[in-house]
Order: C-alpha cells, then structure tokens, then sequence
C-alpha cells in the first residue's frame, strides 16, 4: 500500500478534496481515519488522522486541540505521553527487570511456554507485578488531572491482562471507546521512540492500494 503525507494541505481543505472525489467515504472513529469508497463502495484507501482533531462524521472539526494520552508498554519498559493539541504537557518512564538474559525473551512468555517458575523466575514475575501496579497508579492520577479525548495505546497482547488485571486497576477499561491502537512499530517503549511516534501521527497521511495513483491525485 502506498502512502503520502498530507501535512502540507489544511485539514479544511483534505475535507473538501474527500468529498468532492469520494463521496461515498466514511469516518471510522476507532482507528480515526477517513475510508475512502469507489462508486461500488469497495475500499480503495484511507486518511489516517491526526489524533489532536476531533471531527464528527460529516468530517466537520469539533476539537483542534484534543487533550490525549499516548501509552507504550513492552516487557520491562514503558513510557507515558500526554499531548494537549500538538504540545506535549507530561511525560514519564517505567523499567523492570522482566527478561531472561540468556533467552533474551519475556518472562511472561516463558512461563506461558514452561509452566513453571525457580527464584530468578518469580523475582521476575514480582518486577512484572510491581511494573503493571506503578503503571496504573501514575495512569489514576493523571485521569484525576486531566479529561482525556482519546487513549492512544501499544501494548502486545501477552501484557494486554496484567495491564487490567492488576492489584492497582486501571483507570480505564479495555473496551474503553476512546481507545486508539497506536498504527505504527515502536522499537522501544522509551521516551525517545514514542516521541517520533507521536511527531509521525501528527500529520495526515493519505494510503492507498497500489496501481490506483490516478484516483488520488486530487490530493497532489
């Protein structure tokens, strides 16, 4: 799939070119993008949108400024951002001991694989316990702060439990409506890398199915 990125064209105006070209689009309000439709109303592309708009579903902006937290976990790390419009207003970082050196692989995974846990193993699981549990006490306090627009989260799935399963909970529930799958690789759940991830989300992208460039070159 081909993409291109639409920083350079006012949002007023993407929305223009939408519907003038495609008029049978719809906005999914999950993923925050806007489906692009042939006239058969077979799927032919999408903008990915910015996360500081908030539109409604006739793409008409509501919000320019929208207040979100952006969450990466990974085994043994983790970094929190929030973003008030394009401003970053807080940010912190989480480490435990989770891995096994030797194996180089979660110990959440290994006891997934092996069933069983000796002392370096539940000195592990204990940091893992403990990692989730300050997650979650410095994510309460920050819903106390703030009203959150959107939840912008990367988490593998093997963590996804411990995350809402914890001693501490969650302050928001894994079928919250304003969750949003971050849509791109972070190598690291560091500051540094979900920084660039963020700076990348902030400018509409155009992406489209191979050999149909003369279709979007209303966006050019």
């Amino acid at each position: 799939m081909n993409a291109s990125n639409l920083y350079h064209i006012p949002f007023e105006e993407i929305v223009l070119r939408v519907k003038d070209s495609f008029p049978h689009y719809e906005y999914d309000f999950k993923k925050h993008l806007i489906e692009l439709q042939d006239d058969h109303f077979d799927k032919i592309g999408f903008v990915r949108l910015p996360l500081h708009l908030v539109i409604n579903e006739q793409l008409q902006i509501i919000e320019e400024s929208a207040t979100v937290l952006y969450l990466s976990i990974e085994s043994g790390y983790a970094a929190i951002c929030i973003m008030e419009g394009k401003e970053n207003d807080y940010h912190t970082t989480f480490s435990a001991y989770m891995t096994r050196k030797k194996q180089g692989f979660s110990q959440i995974k290994y006891l997934n694989k092996k069933g069983k846990s000796r002392a370096g193993s539940r000195v592990r699981l204990a940091a893992t316990t403990e990692f989730f549990e300050n997650i979650n006490i410095t994510l309460t306090d920050l819903f106390e702060d703030y009203e959150f627009d959107r939840i912008a989260l990367n988490c593998n799935s093997t963590l996804i439990p411990y995350l809402f399963n914890s001693k501490e909970p969650c302050p928001f529930d894994k079928k919250d409506e304003r969750l949003y799958k971050i849509p791109l690789h972070i190598p690291q759940s560091n500051y540094t890398n979900l920084d660039a991830a963020i700076k990348k989300l902030m400018a509409p992208t155009l992406f489209y199915n191979e050999g149909s460039d003369e279709l979007f070159t209303t966006f050019n």
